[in-house]
């Protein structure tokens, strides 16, 4: 029986299957404070690196590749059954995604890639770390994981432990084939729909890199989380989530992503989601599972009678911003100019003249912008 990385599965097995890719020096517990939520909507699949977690280390052997890395991790799903999966990956993790998009675009859904590069600077810096792992095992570089991996003041003692349990040869290699990889030429080829997140604070691969890999990658979308760093799903995990539930479009919560583009159309959705901080991560989820992924997605009443609902609400609760973005929205919905003037005159009625009177002017101002009047 062939041998194959170490792997946690969660989630319904039944469900879009989405591996997720490790840092290096770490393990599958990367992915604790973001794996069990996505489990509810998809067949999750944290790997090891070779040498890391549970992972053996023979699998890689010096002056390794990440196109390596990349073929273990097609034999890893290939024995799970899995002829097409979604893929996220930070750091090096985040460089096998780049590989399989690029050299096995058959396999690959969409792509998330998180703190990382489509080179990561020359080959000499990782040749040297290379030289002093070998020889002095992971110890000196675990004590300046930290600084490299966080922002000031956040710690997490476990994923240094990690490094430090990580097997010196096989981290090597890892380095070695970071030392080569260099896809910067291969990213127009990428065809996979990409979201690529970058900690604003990241000393290892800055905003920078990923803004290479979103301005080659064609259609990518690129987010800046702040307050982040290089192990973005430890430090904001709600913000890290948030991003992937809506790139990878979770059915359960986080659905209705594709009602709410629709409905409120993408540049607004874009916009939101670069907005998004891990202060707002938790509320943007919420609206996320519960207005979009069971409210605006259950049949029983029509788009376009939503539509009517809510601009009356909208109205009742003096929500004028609400309103002029829904006056939009209702336009999408189907509702006609004069449908919409019939609606906030409705509203004259039960909701007050007053209310009405501010209402006529947002939407006005909101069509006649639109060119609708």
């Amino acid at each position: 029986m062939t041998e194959t990385l170490h792997h946690r599965a969660e989630g319904p097995a039944a469900g879009p299957a989405l591996l997720l890719g490790p840092s290096l020096g770490t393990s599958t517990a990367l992915w604790d404070a973001v794996a069990p939520e996505l489990g509810s909507a998809f067949r999750t699949v944290r790997w090891d690196l070779p040498g890391h977690g549970k992972s053996p280390a023979r699998l890689l052997t010096p002056g390794a590749t990440v196109g390596q890395l990349g073929t273990l991790v097609l034999e890893l799903a290939d024995s799970l059954g899995l002829e097409r999966f979604h893929y996220a990956g930070v750091s090096l993790g985040g460089a096998v995604g780049l590989w399989l998009a690029a050299h096995h675009p058959e396999r690959i859904d969409r792509l998330a890639v998180i703190c990382s590069s489509a080179h990561f600077g020359p080959p000499g810096p990782w040749h040297e770390r290379a030289a002093l792992v070998r020889e002095s095992g992971t110890g000196p570089i675990a004590e300046t994981a930290p600084s490299r991996w966080f922002t000031p003041g956040f710690t997490a003692p476990a994923l240094v432990e990690d490094l430090l349990r990580a097997d010196p040869e096989a981290y090597a290699a890892c380095c070695d084939a970071l030392a080569v990889f260099d896809m910067r030429g291969e990213l127009p080829s990428v065809t996979a729909p990409t979201l690529v997140l970058a900690g604003r604070q990241d000393p290892a691969t800055p905003p920078a890199h990923a803004r290479e890999i979103a301005d080659a990658v064609p259609g990518a979308t690129l987010t800046e989380l702040a307050d982040a760093s290089h192990l973005a799903p430890v430090e904001r995990p709600a913000a890290v989530l948030a991003a992937l539930r809506e790139h990878f479009a979770a059915p359960g919560p986080g659905a209705g992503t594709a009602v709410r583009r629709a409905v409120l159309g993408d540049a607004h959705v874009d916009r939101a989601q670069a907005r998004t901080t891990a202060f707002t991560a938790p509320f943007q989820d919420f609206i996320g599972r519960y207005a979009w992924g069971e409210i605006w997605t259950d049949t029983t009443l029509s788009r376009r009678e939503r539509s009517l609902v809510t601009l009356t609400a909208l109205v009742a609760h003096g929500h004028l911003d609400e309103l002029a973005m829904h006056v939009r929205a209702a336009r999408r919905n189907g509702l006609s100019t004069d449908e919409i003037g019939a609606v906030l005159l409705q509203t004259g009625v039960y909701c007050g003249v007053p209310a009405a009177n501010a209402a006529f002017a947002v939407a006005q101002r909101v069509l006649a912008e639109d060119g609708e009047l």
